[in-house]
């Protein structure tokens, strides 16, 4: 790590020591370890806001700050027979000055000192429902604490959940996540790229192609490009497997003539990307196809055009969702007998069969990242209305005005499964088009550009 980082994370705890108010102490876990099977663990990956705090990634670490700005790291003490089997760790005596803590403990000290840090505190802050067992823990240090009230130690009164003023840290991206984000999606809109000419060079040469041979090309530039890890397992999916919103890549054939749809992303130094291309298998669009691409393309286009400082979050879905239900009109997906126009469309929710999902998600260290949707300040104003499909009533509050440097998707999408009302030609086809968008005063930067959206410009592309 260098100085800089080491300055970056210690402005970062820095900033929540001063939120936590006077008394107060944090305590916040790194992930755990999970066993896959009987002798092997999944691939470990250290907890977000720990890492937001502190640049280490071991395992078995603990972080405390008191509202003084005093930081305590616990970490895994030097073990050299185990660190043959298990690799390198940094040990308490390193850990000061490596990570720019105050002091640094080892972990197996942790039952014993942490109460210490309790003492005549007022109150104790960590993350509430993200780690099983800590509200557990939590109460057997404060116990051991109230086991010392007869020599004059006073107790923490409250508890507070950490995770509120660090979501708020979080959700604006400062220059150096930024800067990872930008790399990130480079390395991802590389991979859509090699997928997709892959996909199209496979089928001329007349090769079997199946879903996992895309998604072998994807994990292979991730790697090769100093990714850590996807940031989430691809949806790599065929022809009416792009109608399933979550589908997996899996073992069914690439076909000539149908669409493939790719939503995958790497993982780069904590920060992830998130990119979704729908392109044809062998790299030539048919008429319905373009059609309804063009239509999503257009209502991405909308959407982009909405997000910027000073707009609602739900702007570019509301923009979105104008453009689509338009376009179903027009395609003849949704008739105007029945339905009337747009805007009875979008009042009667009768274009959500067609698209079921929110155009936008906060993007960061996790792929659906922490972050509030609403304004804070304005929570308690709220409005309730009813829900057309289900009867449901809904509690509308103010949406989050949008900031420079947040970071969302934009990610719209139409999934056409067959029906009697609905055109046969567009039957079994599902499109979604995503971008990852840095908010800037005047708009946005579209950052996963890198891989074309324009139907010539993927037909171009696939040809090469």
């Amino acid at each position: 790590m260098t100085q800089a980082s080491v300055s970056l994370y210690a402005a970062r705890r820095a900033h929540l020591a001063a939120q936590l108010g006077e008394g107060g102490v944090a305590i916040i876990p790194t992930a755990p370890e999970h066993a896959r099977n009987r002798d092997s663990d999944f691939p470990y990956r250290h907890d977000s806001y720990f890492y937001y705090l502190t640049g280490f990634t071991e395992p078995n670490a603990w972080l405390v700050i008191d509202a003084t700005g005093r930081s305590t790291v616990f970490c895994q003490p030097k073990d050299l027979e185990r660190e043959i089997w298990d690799g390198y760790r940094l040990g308490p005596d390193a850990a000061v000055d490596a990570l720019g803590v105050n002091t640094a403990q080892s972990v197996a000290d942790l039952d014993t000192l942490l109460p210490k840090l309790l003492e005549n505190q007022h109150t104790v802050w960590y993350p509430f429902a993200t780690h099983k067992g800590l509200e557990t823990r939590v109460d057997g240090w404060l116990n051991a604490v109230r086991a010392r009230v007869r020599f004059g130690v006073a107790c923490p009164a409250m508890q507070r959940d950490v995770c509120g003023p660090l979501d708020e840290m979080r959700l604006i991206k400062d220059a150096h996540e930024q800067a990872i984000m930008r790399r990130a999606s480079a390395i991802s809109a590389q991979a859509h790229i090699r997928a997709m000419q892959t996909s199209a060079r496979m089928l001329r040469a007349g090769q079997d192609v199946r879903e996992y041979h895309l998604d072998a090309e994807l994990l292979h530039e991730f790697r090769m490009h100093g990714s850590q890890f996807p940031a989430y397992t691809s949806i790599v999916a065929a022809g009416a497997n792009a109608c399933v919103l979550h589908y997996r890549a899996d073992a069914a054939p690439v076909r000539s003539g149908e669409l493939v749809l790719i939503d995958a992303g790497c993982e780069l130094d904590s920060y992830a990307s998130d990119i979704t291309r729908t392109f044809p298998a062998n790299g030539i669009f048919s008429g319905p196809q373009r059609d309804l691409y063009n239509l999503v393309l257009a209502s991405q286009d909308a959407a982009v055009a909405a997000t910027r400082a000073g707009a609602r979050f739900t702007d570019p879905h509301e923009a979105t969702v104008q453009v689509l239900a338009q376009g179903l009109l027009d395609l003849g997906l949704l008739s105007k007998a029945k339905h009337g126009n747009a805007q009875d469309v979008i009042e009667k929710r009768a274009y959500f069969p067609f698209y079921m999902h929110r155009t936008s998600h906060w993007l960061g260290m996790d792929v659906h990242d922490c972050g509030s949707y609403v304004e804070r300040v304005a929570a308690n104003e709220a409005s309730t209305r009813k829900d057309p499909l289900s009867g449901e009533t809904i509690v509308n509050r103010p949406s989050r005005i949008l900031r420079p440097g947040m970071v969302l998707t934009i990610e719209p999408g139409l999934y056409v499964r067959p029906a009697d009302d609905v055109p046969e030609a567009f039957w079994n086809i599902g499109i979604r088009i995503e971008d990852d968008a840095i908010v800037t005063e005047g708009g946005c930067e579209l950052i996963t550009r890198g891989v074309p959206v324009v139907a010539d410009e993927i037909e171009a592309l696939m040809r090469g």
